[in-house]
């Protein structure tokens, strides 16, 4: 997702696999210690950063969306804190290939307006999402986990119906892949894949997500949604495992100021913040450490090029500012939160892999800025004829931050001219998909814990794909790699990125957030989400 999140890497067998619901069910719920007094009052208020562009699960990217999606949708299997996967809307599940899968849905699932969830319903949305008519961002997601004919029904060369899914009947599903996919349960446990109602969709349109005929199959159902303001969602009575859901009510507010994140926090009128001003880090960790919530996640900060711009299809150019970034600086003295300098798309130990880094890591900023100058004079371009841009950041000041110090950087060290520009969340995505930039800030969670999550977006056609980069031997590399899982091959297909530059990546994201204390159950997993299920307010 951008900015999104991934989950552990589960290796299947070859042979026949079933897991039954009884034995993990418990941990995917909300725990409370015993001798735990709770408040009468079970409501809770996120601020989640920005104004979603939808809340239709088909249509949207981005942990803005998803972040709601997670609490108002089930996947048919999940993650637990573990990483390990866990039955959501499936019960069970088995397959004796790796390629064809069968899906035993609970029995008595409901949507919230107290109607079944069919495996009709599933195979509706996987047709939906893959439908080159939705035009979702996600579009390619069943492409990239090689179900049947998925690539020609989004390239609009066959019938949404000869998709690789089937209803068996109403309680059972059949996915056929075109070939093992080792890593296939992880990406079912990305929030993207989660089934709507195919009865609502087909009578409502796209005027499903309003609130009087929103449907959803998670502990949560949208109550309330005023633009600019606030999402509101409260307790889904029919959700399978209501029992063990214990917050009442959930309200999401689009708060893109962190100033104003954390005043609110402060003032009472905020549980849970989006992030923590840069500036005020090193004060509260100081005297409000307790409340301070630091976590590793699959996800990288990248500055992205638009690769079908003639000006930045010279891999020079690229290189050069790639070079001239200083991540130390940006990494340790700018967020300075336990962000890692990133100089590959891939975060840490990714998939159980390490990889081999650039070999201008192990060089100083200064030989790397001599680099820069050497490449970029040679494309045209010196401090009597400046390079110029537009550097394009969605509205935040953590980005803007970071945007000061890397046009600074670039104009101290190559004399680059980089004027900086602010958009809304939802006009920067629009922009990027139309190719309306120049360099973008971007960034990337894995959707699920393998470097394919990760490299997938910059193949090409991909539908996630807004950097517009395109190479057949990365393709080729990535193709192999989804085949084999080998690091060897994933290694080709870093090395080719790296040379290539078509982003930069900057640094590796932590989730760096304020919680109550009187919030328990808080657990952010490898995707930066924070499930609202399995939270519950503490006696204060």
């Amino acid at each position: 997702m951008l900015n999104k999140i991934s989950k552990k890497k589960i290796k299947t067998l070859g042979c026949s696999i079933s897991i039954i619901l009884s034995s993990i069910t418990s941990s995917y719920a909300a725990v409370i210690p015993p001798d735990t007094q709770l408040s009468e009052k079970q409501e809770i208020v996120r601020n989640n950063g920005a104004e979603p562009a939808s809340l239709d699960v088909d249509k949207v990217e981005g942990n803005i969306a998803l972040n709601i999606i997670n609490d108002f949708f089930d996947t048919l299997v999940g993650t637990d804190k573990q990483g390990q996967i866990i039955p959501k809307l499936a019960a069970s599940w088995e397959t004796k290939d790796n390629k064809t899968w069968i899906f035993h849905l609970r029995k008595g699932i409901k949507w919230s307006d107290g109607t079944p969830i069919t495996a009709h319903d599933v195979v509706f949305s996987w047709r939906r999402l893959t439908n080159p008519k939705t035009l979702s961002p996600y579009g390619s997601y069943f492409v990239d986990a090689s179900v049947v004919n998925a690539k020609e029904v989004l390239a609009g060369k066959k019938k949404v119906e000869e998709l690789g899914v089937k209803a068996l009947d109403d309680s059972t599903l059949e996915v056929r892949l075109e070939k093992p996919v080792g890593y296939f349960l992880q990406m079912l446990a990305f929030s993207i894949t989660s089934p709507v109602s195919k009865k609502v969709v087909e009578k409502y349109g796209d005027k499903w997500t309003q609130p009087e005929f929103f449907v959803s199959s998670g502990a949560f159902k949208l109550a309330e949604w005023k633009v600019n303001e606030k999402i509101v969602g409260v307790r889904n009575p029919y959700y399978w495992d209501n029992k063990n859901t214990v917050i009442n009510k959930v309200t999401y507010l689009p708060l893109s100021s962190d100033i104003s994140d954390l005043n609110r926090y402060l003032a009472g009128e905020i549980d849970i913040t989006f992030t923590i001003p840069l500036e005020s880090f090193a004060s509260l960790k100081k005297n409000m450490s307790s409340q301070i919530h630091i976590s590793p996640i699959l996800s990288t900060y990248y500055y992205q090029f638009n690769n079908k711009e003639p000006l930045f299809k010279d891999i020079r150019i690229r290189q050069a500012l790639g070079l001239a970034l200083d991540r130390n600086i940006i990494a340790n003295k700018v967020v300075a939160q336990g962000q890692i300098p990133a100089y590959t798309i891939l975060p840490p130990g990714i998939g159980g892999f390490k990889f081999k880094q650039p070999d201008y890591v192990s060089w100083t900023q200064e030989q790397r800025n001599e680099k820069a100058k050497q490449l970029l004079n040679e494309a045209g371009f010196n401090k009597d004829h400046p390079l110029k841009f537009n550097l394009v950041y969605n509205s935040s000041g953590l980005h803007k931050k970071v945007a000061i110090a890397a046009t600074s950087m670039w104009k101290k060290n190559l004399g680059v001219i980089a004027n900086i520009q602010t958009e809304e969340w939802k006009v920067m995505l629009e922009n990027e998909h139309q190719g309306k930039f120049d360099v973008v800030r971007g960034g990337w969670i894995g959707d699920y814990n393998n470097p394919m999550s990760f490299f997938n977006i910059f193949t090409t056609n991909q539908t996630n794909n807004t950097s517009f980069y395109s190479n057949k031997d990365f393709d080729n590399w990535i193709r192999k790699a989804g085949e084999t899982n080998k690091k060897e091959d994933f290694q080709h297909a870093l090395d080719i990125m790296t040379k290539e530059t078509p982003i930069i990546p900057v640094y590796y994201y932590v989730t760096a957030i304020l919680v109550k204390p009187y919030i328990g159950g808080y657990h952010a997993d490898l995707l930066g989400m924070i499930s609202t299920k399995d939270l519950y307010i503490i006696k204060h």
